[in-house]
């Protein structure tokens, strides 16, 4: 297909550096217009990705946008790869609030043919009150009808958890609307979309039973996390995370709040806490020194390693190395 003005403005407004490579952009963006009649794919977060590749089969060439390793939260898309998701047959992107720049991508590539594919539609996601001290208020404001409606509302208006991946339940919902873009794309290939999708699903339904297990026989169901990333699995397996930073790292405790989390960790016996593959801030180590907990590692799956790329490693592998962390972090 051929860029439309949009996309070719946006190449010549570039940075020299990038007009310096102009060729090769524009020969890498007609590369992936493949002749071998496969959909070329391009994806946000590493789940969409991983799930595209096992239901597309051969009929899909995959790749995301995602730098290895990168924080999904404060990703930006070079002017290069816009030009990609021009020429490409479909974007999947999570459309949960998680990836900043989907907005202003969305009206760059409104005039293009490239699908977007909003993989979290119908899920509905769990609200996350960023104020440590939320439930407190509530309870010191029960009885003061001056304040009540002004407490509920700081509470009720928590914001929304976009990691909806973690949970396998959810994932499915994720698998099964790229499943139908694909259809869409391809209809011909549908009993394989299909096929392959079931199996899919049938992987998550024995995911979700292993996360079950391993949390209902623990002897805790709390652990200090760096960042609020798990509260699904709250919501779905009675897990109780104690975060230090928000929905999003950046979103950092103050004093107070910091003293509390220390607090609660030391109640609990907390000997652990928890980063991610992708995130160790300052302020966690903090936390880690005053209570004198072990680091343990959970992979959040906003994208893919290096180290994961070169082991072959796939959602269900990292998933289940997650539940090993569970498992010591818990008992």
């Amino acid at each position: 297909m051929k860029l439309k003005a949009t996309l070719m403005a946006l190449l010549l407004g570039a940075s020299t550096a990038l007009a310096g490579c102009g060729s090769d952009v524009k020969e890498e963006a007609s590369s992936t217009s493949s002749s071998d009649d496969k959909l070329n794919i391009y994806t946000t977060i590493y789940p969409l990705q991983d799930f595209a590749t096992k239901i597309g089969g051969e009929h899909v060439n995959v790749e995301s946008i995602f730098p290895p390793g990168v924080d999904a939260h404060t990703f930006e898309p070079t002017s290069k790869t816009m030009v990609n998701l021009a020429q490409a047959d479909a974007f999947i992107y999570s459309g949960i609030g998680l990836e900043g720049f989907v907005d202003n991508a969305k009206k760059t590539l409104v005039n293009e043919e490239v699908q977007l594919v909003e993989a979290a539609e119908d899920i509905e996601l769990a609200q996350h009150a960023e104020n440590h001290d939320a439930h407190a208020h509530e309870e010191e404001n029960h009885n003061d009808h001056a304040h009540e409606e002004e407490s509920h509302d700081a509470h009720a208006h928590g914001d929304e958890d976009p990691h909806v991946w973690i949970d396998p339940i959810l994932s499915i919902t994720l698998a099964e609307n790229i499943k139908k873009s694909l259809v869409e794309l391809k209809p011909d290939a549908k009993e394989d979309f299909e096929k392959n999708f079931e199996a899919v699903k049938a992987d998550l339904l024995a995911l979700d039973q292993e996360f079950k297990q391993t949390i209902e026989t623990s002897s805790k169901k709390e652990i200090l996390v760096a960042h609020a990333a798990y509260g699904y699995w709250e919501k779905r397996y009675g897990l109780q995370q104690i975060s230090v930073a928000g929905l999003s790292p950046t979103n950092e405790p103050s004093q107070k709040q910091l003293k509390e989390i220390i607090k609660e960790a030391q109640e609990h016996q907390i000997k652990y806490i928890i980063f991610e593959q992708n995130l160790q801030p300052k302020i966690a180590e903090l936390v880690q020194k005053e209570i004198d907990a072990e680091a343990l590692t959970l992979h959040n799956l906003e994208s893919a390693t290096k180290e994961d790329v070169q082991n072959n490693e796939d959602y269900f592998s990292i998933m289940k190395k997650n539940i090993e962390t569970l498992k010591k972090a818990l008992n």
